[in-house]
C-alpha cells in the first residue's frame, strides 16, 4: 500500500503522510510507528522492495560481441533508470549506505553487472570492477551538480549519461587489462 503511494506520487515522499499510509492500509496511525519506527523507515523499506524488484527482473535482450559492450549497455540502462526515477533511487542508495548488506540493492546491482561480463574478467577482479562501477555511478548520481562542475557531464542529458558510462567502463576495463597483464 505504501509502495502504491510512492509510485502515485512519483517518489516525492514529502507529499505522503503517515496518516495517508495508515488509511490506505486500513490500520491505526500508531501501528506504523510501532512496527517501523517512522514514516521514513517504512518508505525506505518499500523503496528497497521496488528497486529490488527492478534489479532482479532486469534482463538484457540484445546480443553483444564483447563483455565491455554488454556491460556498457547494461550500465547505461541502470544509470538512466536512476535519473528517470531519481526520488526513489536516492532513497534506495542512501538506504543501502546506511545498511550495506549482501542482499541490498547496491550489491544486487553489482551481481547483475557481473553477469554481463562472461569472458574478460574473473574472480576478485570481476567483483572489484563491479563494485567500483556501481560506486562511481551512485556517487555521480548523488552528486550530479558537482560532477557537472568537475567533469563537465550534464546528467540531465541522456547523451552525457551515456558518455560518462562509456568513459567509466573504458577506464575500468583498461585498468583491468593492466592488472591481468602484470
Amino acid at each position: 500500500m505504501t509502495t502504491g503511494l510512492i509510485q502515485q506520487y512519483n517518489g516525492d515522499t514529502k507529499n505522503i503522510t503517515s496518516r495517508m499510509i495508515a488509511e490506505k492500509a486500513g490500520v491505526g496511525l500508531g501501528l506504523i510507528n510501532y512496527h517501523f519506527g517512522s514514516k521514513e523507515n517504512l518508505i525506505t523499506e518499500c523503496v528497497q522492495r521496488i528497486i529490488g524488484k527492478v534489479v532482479t527482473e532486469f534482463q538484457m535482450t540484445e546480443n553483444f560481441e564483447t563483455d565491455k559492450e554488454r556491460l556498457t549497455s547494461c550500465a547505461i540502462c541502470v544509470f538512466n533508470f536512476l535519473f528517470e526515477n531519481s526520488a526513489i533511487s536516492r532513497i534506495s542508495i542512501l538506504g543501502d549506505f546506511q545498511n550495506y548488506t549482501a542482499n541490498c540493492n547496491s550489491v544486487l546491482t553489482q551481481l547483475g553487472f557481473s553477469m554481463m561480463v562472461k569472458n574478460h574478467v574473473t574472480g576478485k577482479n570481476k567483483s572489484m570492477l563491479m563494485f567500483i562501477l556501481t560506486a562511481a555511478m551512485q556517487t555521480a548520481f548523488l552528486g550530479s551538480e558537482t560532477v557537472k562542475q568537475l567533469l563537465g557531464y550534464d546528467f540531465e542529458k541522456p547523451e552525457d549519461r551515456a558518455s560518462y558510462i562509456r568513459n567509466l567502463v573504458n577506464i575500468l576495463f583498461n585498468g583491468m587489462e593492466e592488472q591481468i597483464n602484470e
